[in-house]
């Protein structure tokens, strides 16, 4: 490596520091992330490829930038056996099987939320929550009808515009999925106050958003706070 090239690298990895910690490689596009950015692979005991998602599994891993495009492009250049430097297992609908991982974190940070008292339900209780402005976030089934997302949506960023907020939903989940992680039937519309399991929620919605469209949901859901 030349001087000029070291020299930029340790500069990369310094503002990566400065920023919260480390920055990491994706081994698909050679870009250097945040860890929050990407996604993290291990090779189990058996030899099959494992996605960290909480990035706390032992051994030795590889990081692709955390979009559907990025690991499906590792599954075909077969980069995972050559950054772990040994033979793994990588199932062919690798892609797929990690969009229903992080959909499951997704309906786990909302049943959490929902067991901390966050979560309401129902159009009446989410004006009230929103009317008393303490509403976060909106959550619309997927499935749900747009007649009334837009409802609720215009009436939540009526109530917010003064300070500044912009409209923030999360929509990555089906009425069922909701329906279950909250443990009541027929769940279309919540809404979420603040919290940490909210902020939870909002980073697992932010991740699993990202990794579907290649980047960030403009407008859907607020940004983290720190």
């Amino acid at each position: 490596m030349g001087a000029r090239a070291k020299d930029a690298k340790d500069k990369e990895c310094r503002r990566g520091e400065a920023n919260g910690g480390p920055l990491r490689q994706c081994a698909v596009t050679r870009a250097k992330k945040a860890p929050e950015e990407l996604i993290r692979f291990v090779a189990g005991p058996d030899g099959a490829l494992v996605p960290d998602l909480a990035r706390h599994l032992p051994g030795r891993g590889v990081w692709i930038d955390g979009t559907y495009a990025a690991v499906a492009a590792a599954v075909r250049q077969k980069t995972f056996a050559r950054s772990l430097q040994r033979q793994v297992s990588v199932p062919a609908d690798l892609p797929v099987r990690v969009e229903r991982l992080m959909a499951r974190r997704l309906s786990e940070a909302l049943s959490l939320a929902n067991k901390a008292g966050l979560i309401v339900a129902g159009f009446a209780k989410i004006e009230a929550l929103m009317a008393r402005k303490g509403a976060v976030v909106l959550i619309h089934a997927g499935d749900a009808a747009a007649d009334g997302v837009a409802k609720l949506d215009g009436k939540f960023n009526a109530l917010t515009k003064d300070n500044g907020a912009r409209m923030a939903s999360i929509r990555d989940l089906s009425g069922a999925e909701m329906s279950l992680a909250m443990g009541r039937p027929n769940v279309i519309h919540a809404a979420a106050a603040e919290g940490g399991a909210t902020r939870r929620l909002i980073e697992e919605a932010r991740r699993l958003q990202r990794y579907r469209l290649g980047q960030e949901a403009s407008g859907r859901v607020p940004p983290p706070v720190n």
